[in-house]
C-alpha cells in the first residue's frame, strides 16, 4: 500500500492534519503515489474533499478527549472518523484501472476504498510514530479479499463501521459495538466486562 512523507509540515503533524491546506496537499500526494503503485487513475472532486475535511474536523472536535492518557487511542479513532467521512461522501471516482487487473486485489476490487484506507493508515501511522513514538503494525486483513468484500458491503450500509475496519486493517482490536463513540481508557475497561468480542459484521 502506497505511503508518502507527510512529516514536512511546519508544525506537529497532529496539528497540521487539522489544517485544510495541509489535508488537501497530503491527499493529493497520496493519490499520486497510489496511482504510481497500482496503475489506477483517479478523479478527485476538490469541493467534496474540502467538505470531507470540514465534517471530519467537527467530528474530531466533538469527541476530543481531555485526558492525556487517551491521546494515543484517539489518533486511531480520528483516523477512523476520516475514513468514515471519505466512504460516506465519496470525493474520489476511479477513471481507469490497468487492463487485466486482478479483481481479488483490494486495489482493484475497490480502488476508491483502497485509496481512502491508504491515506488514513499513512496519516495514522505517521502521527503515532512522530508524536508518540508508537509503531503501527498493519494486520493480515489489509490484504485479505474476503475482509475487503465485507468492508465494502458493510460501510455502504453503515459508514461508521469504517472506524472499526480501519482498526482491523491497522492491526488493532476493532470496536464493532457503536464504533462511532470514542471510549476513554476507563470506559473501555468497564465495557469489556460486559461485552464479548464482536466478529466482523456479516451480510
Amino acid at each position: 500500500m502506497a505511503s508518502q512523507d507527510l512529516s514536512l509540515a511546519d508544525q506537529p503533524l497532529h496539528k497540521a492534519a487539522q489544517r485544510l491546506r495541509w489535508f488537501l496537499g497530503a491527499f493529493e500526494g497520496q493519490v499520486a503515489r497510489t496511482e504510481e503503485e497500482t496503475g489506477n487513475r483517479y478523479a478527485v472532486d476538490q469541493d467534496k474533499l474540502a467538505a470531507v475535511f470540514v465534517d471530519w474536523l467537527k467530528a474530531f472536535n466533538a469527541q476530543k478527549p481531555a485526558s492525556a492518557d487517551d491521546k494515543v487511542a484517539y489518533v486511531g479513532f480520528a483516523a477512523g472518523l476520516m475514513l468514515r467521512t471519505l466512504v460516506a461522501q465519496k470525493p474520489v471516482a476511479i477513471e481507469a484501472t490497468p487492463e487485466g487487473a486482478d479483481q481479488s486485489n483490494p486495489a482493484y476490487f475497490w480502488p476508491e476504498g483502497y485509496l481512502y484506507v491508504a491515506f488514513c493508515l499513512n496519516v495514522r501511522g505517521l502521527v503515532l510514530e512522530n508524536e508518540f513514538h508508537e509503531i503501527q503494525h498493519p494486520g493480515d486483513a489489509l490484504t485479505d479479499a474476503r475482509t475487503w468484500w465485507s468492508f465494502r458491503e458493510n460501510v455502504a450500509k453503515d459508514p461508521s463501521l469504517a472506524i472499526a475496519f480501519l482498526d482491523l486493517f491497522a492491526g488493532d482490536d476493532p470496536e464493532w459495538e457503536m464504533p462511532q463513540i470514542f471510549r476513554t481508557g476507563r470506559v473501555r475497561a468497564i465495557a469489556e466486562r460486559f461485552y464479548e468480542a464482536k466478529e466482523i459484521p456479516q451480510d
